[in-house]
């Protein structure tokens, strides 16, 4: 079974919940993520926790039951799950079914929004920077928004060296350097050349930030991309984005832009990282809607690619290597309501 632009499947990754700041201390939340749906709640410990949404006993949706100290229990018959997915409590009665429990997941609060992971352990965290890697930083998220293709036909938008030229006028010959963690849950795309100087910006460009240009794709799961621009250029330190993807039907998909930086302290250190942020933004939207109508009416199917086209047959190979979550919208025998 591909994983590859396949709307059946869902790769094993972190995926987007909601806000960090959506969520208070003994609030819950009934989201769809990736066709499942999940119950968000935030216990008296401040921590966040995910489950399935519907009680095992009648599948009553959680999201309208009552967080009771890091425990969730159901508005209709009373029933209590912990963190784990495992019934604590039920008022009628002492003794707990064996069967009542629920699928936990993981979470994790980064980038000013809780994180869900398919599975109740991950085995790494929310993909991150190596720059910023152990600092404090500040994000800043922009409006999301939808595109009409799978978000791995999106996410290759990054490493398509062909268009750069064709719909973003940028005369750019790039040298390719590749670069995989030992999961396989990430690749790492790192683009290096010199400016040309054959349209305005491109000579505003080598003028202002010098002669050589880099930047970086990070892909982390199949559902994120972490994008890393202006390395080692003059005036400006990198500039940092991340798209997080999520399918949220067949054919449509949601992209979330987040911008990040260093944290600097102080006053000036604010206005430095509000420019920052700035400037990330605005590197973004230059090129944002050039290419969107594309991607709202693509019917992707390769059937002739060339050698400049080898990182996007690379990062195709490295989507297909994926795990498969829980989440896949396959056909799985139902269990019998009765033993």
């Amino acid at each position: 079974m591909p994983l590859f632009n396949n709307w059946s499947v869902i790769a094993k990754g972190w995926y987007i919940a909601c806000t960090s700041h959506a969520l208070r201390q003994g609030e819950v939340k009934s989201l769809k993520i990736c066709g499942q749906q999940i119950v968000v709640f935030r216990g008296a410990d401040g921590r966040s926790r995910a489950l399935d949404a519907y009680c095992p006993h009648l599948g009553t949706d959680l999201g309208l039951g009552q967080v009771e100290g890091n425990w969730i229990r159901c508005a209709f018959h009373h029933w209590a799950f912990d963190a784990t997915g495992r019934c604590q409590n039920i008022p009628c009665q002492s003794e707990i079914p064996a069967k009542a429990k629920l699928q936990a997941y993981a979470t994790e609060e980064k980038y000013g929004y809780i994180w869900v992971y398919p599975e109740a352990d991950a085995p790494e965290g929310v993909a991150e920077f190596d720059e910023l890697q152990g600092t404090a930083i500040v994000a800043h998220s922009d409006t999301a928004f939808e595109r009409s293709c799978h978000h791995h036909i999106c996410m290759m938008n990054g490493i398509d060296a062909q268009h750069l030229k064709t719909i973003h006028h940028l005369d750019i010959k790039m040298n390719l350097f590749l670069h995989q963690n030992a999961r396989g849950t990430q690749m790492d795309f790192t683009m290096q050349g010199q400016f040309p100087q054959t349209t305005w910006r491109e000579r505003l460009g080598q003028r202002l930030l010098g002669s050589t240009y880099e930047y970086s794709m990070r892909y982390a799961h199949g559902c994120m991309g972490l994008l890393t621009m202006m390395k080692n250029v003059r005036l400006l330190p990198p500039l940092h984005m991340i798209f997080a993807y999520t399918p949220v039907a067949p054919g449509r998909t949601r992209i979330q832009p987040i911008y990040v930086t260093k944290k600097r302290q102080g006053f000036v250190g604010g206005l430095i990282n509000h420019f920052l942020l700035l400037c990330t933004r605005w590197a973004y939207y230059l090129l944002k809607d050039e290419d969107g109508k594309i991607y709202d009416h693509i019917q992707f199917n390769p059937k002739v690619l060339l050698d400049i086209d080898a990182p996007l047959a690379q990062y195709m190979a490295y989507v297909n290597r994926l795990e498969v979550s829980r989440w896949s919208h396959l056909h799985q025998p139902k269990e019998s309501l009765i033993d």
